[in-house]
């Protein structure tokens, strides 16, 4: 991520001093921002794949590892199948996944931003498993038990989202305000976004299927945390985006979604991933522990 970092500060020094062009859509102020809120990530990036990698990572304070791990991991290790789709069936694209839409980006520039995320979800993929598995074994041992009333309404929310971008992506055009605009870069990215929503719901939902201790913990976590942190990190990234051109209303940015339905759609799909997450992090209460608490209740209500 350290030549990301080098290009989104030369954007910003630049575009202050007059020496680079200004994304389209943007006035000055909010290109500086958007791509010093760009540099933050970045660098939290770098120091939280340096938090997996080295001892001192063990030290830290376990909840907010937990989630800059999986924003970090719902952002890049979701879209390695984008990455690779996208360079082998579109043009290339300078603006990328992100939605910059820079103007000027020379084509090294654009490949050092990719090598920086494939590279970067590539070494999540890796590091991430094994440091949760060193710091938190018995997550990988215990087993899950059926779903809570709020997982099963993030199931509901997040499989209705992935269903309506799967259906852009299949060329549908309701809900479209702009049908034209929805070029084959942006029905594949609708596309991957609608797949890793249905398999979050599938995840989460699964286990209460299946009943209390008949499915290994470890692959609806794994499915789970991709998808709910897939929904929670790309739509928590492009509602505020979203917000900007309703009020704002450029006029060299049309996007083909009508504004309503997609800041529904993506304050939506935050709501789901946060909600699944949450699901499948919180302790399954223990079958010693249930027993009691039952016999405790039925105590109670013979009394």
């Amino acid at each position: 991520m350290a030549p990301y970092v080098v290009i989104k500060v030369s954007w910003v020094v630049g575009s202050l001093l007059g020496l680079a062009p200004v994304g389209a859509g943007f006035g000055l102020a909010e290109w500086v921002v958007l791509n010093t809120v760009t540099v933050a990530m970045a660098v939290i990036g770098i120091t939280l794949v340096l938090a997996l990698a080295r001892p001192w990572g063990m030290r830290l304070p376990g909840v907010p590892l937990v989630f800059c791990a999986w924003v970090g991991a719902g952002f890049l290790v979701s879209m390695l199948p984008y990455a690779v789709a996208d360079s082998l069936l579109s043009e290339p694209d300078t603006s990328g996944p992100e939605g910059d839409g820079d103007p000027g980006m020379p084509g090294w520039e654009a490949a050092l931003i990719q090598f920086g995320f494939i590279g970067m979800g590539l070494g999540l993929t890796l590091a991430l498993p094994a440091y949760l598995r060193r710091r938190w074994p018995e997550a990988f041992t215990r087993r899950t038990g059926r779903s809570s009333p709020l997982g099963r309404a993030a199931v509901a929310l997040g499989a209705a989202v992935g269903l309506m971008w799967l259906y852009w992506a299949a060329g549908g055009t309701a809900g479209l305000a702009h049908p034209d605009e929805g070029r084959a870069t942006w029905r594949l990215l609708c596309g991957i976004c609608g797949a890793w929503a249905l398999i979050a719901a599938l995840a989460v939902a699964r286990p209460s299927r299946e009943g209390p201790g008949r499915l290994p913990r470890r692959l609806p976590s794994f499915l789970g945390w991709l998808g709910s942190g897939s929904l929670f990190a790309w739509s928590g990234w492009k509602l505020p985006f979203t917000l900007y051109v309703a009020i704002a209303s450029p006029p060299d940015v049309v996007l083909p979604e009508r504004l309503g339905l997609a800041i529904a759609l993506h304050l939506c799909a935050v709501l789901a991933g946060g909600a699944m997450m949450w699901t499948l992090t919180r302790a399954p209460v223990p079958p010693s522990q249930r027993s009691s608490r039952t016999g405790s209740s039925t105590a109670t209500h013979s009394t």
